[in-house]
């Protein structure tokens, strides 16, 4: 991809039933626009920090959003929040740990590393619904970014 295309929402999910419920949470918020899907930890570096198959992104193009799956196949979810958190360039995307563990020691890692919100995924399907839909509409049309990302 040699083009830049500014992404509001990263989410960052391998489970195929938790990203179509993320979606159609997303969808319920009328939030669907400019969403990119990567379905592990590699796949959501790559993109953030534009390198591999993302190499021709603009690092300044960076989603006002991250919905980051705790538990990822290759490099978890735990990972992609350090490298983010550590790089001044990536630091105040605001990351929204979403996740179906309810383990304290997961919370606390999370909160320690700076995660913005930590968000257990309910086992409801409507509850899963309105809960992105509601995350969704907070991160993108309530909090108030940074101006210049910094």
């Amino acid at each position: 991809m040699s083009t830049s295309i500014a992404v509001d929402i990263l989410i960052v999910e391998d489970n195929p039933y938790d990203l179509e419920m993320t979606m159609r949470g997303l969808q319920k918020a009328r939030l669907v626009n400019n969403i990119h899907v990567a379905r592990d930890g590699e796949e959501a570096l790559e993109f953030i920090f534009c390198e591999g198959a993302q190499a021709g992104r603009n690092i300044d193009d960076r989603p006002r959003v991250v919905m980051l799956d705790l538990k990822l196949p290759k490099v978890d979810g735990l990972e992609v929040l350090t490298r983010m958190k550590a790089d001044p360039r990536t630091r105040s995307i605001p990351v929204v740990m979403m996740t179906s563990s309810t383990e304290q020691s997961d919370l606390i890692e999370s909160y320690a590393l700076g995660v913005n919100s930590y968000v257990v995924k309910p086992v409801n399907f409507e509850s899963f619904v309105q809960a992105v839909a509601d995350l969704g509409l907070y991160w993108m049309l309530l909090n108030q970014p940074p101006m210049g990302g910094a």
